[in-house]
């Protein structure tokens, strides 16, 4: 996979909330057995973000961009 590591504080504000909020409203996003509102999905993303335990990622293959949690082993050697 040929991508980059984006630092979340790079992005401007408009770029990282429609990045974050586009990540979190997928069908596929699983938070658990208890539903959480919008509001706090949201804020669970920018805290991960910001301690470090998630990044961003561009994909240059298909020039799309990922929330992946530091430790997903499809990012595994660019770092956390």
């Amino acid at each position: 996979m040929a991508v980059v590591k984006i630092p979340y504080d790079q992005l401007s504000p408009e770029a990282l909330s429609g990045l974050v909020e586009e990540f979190v409203t997928r069908e596929s996003t699983d938070y658990g057995a208890v539903e959480l509102s919008l509001e706090t999905k949201l804020s669970q993303v920018y805290q991960q973000l910001k301690s470090g335990n998630a990044f961003i990622v561009f994909d240059e293959a298909s020039q799309t961009c990922n929330i992946f949690h530091k430790d997903d082993p499809r990012v595994k050697g660019l770092g956390g």
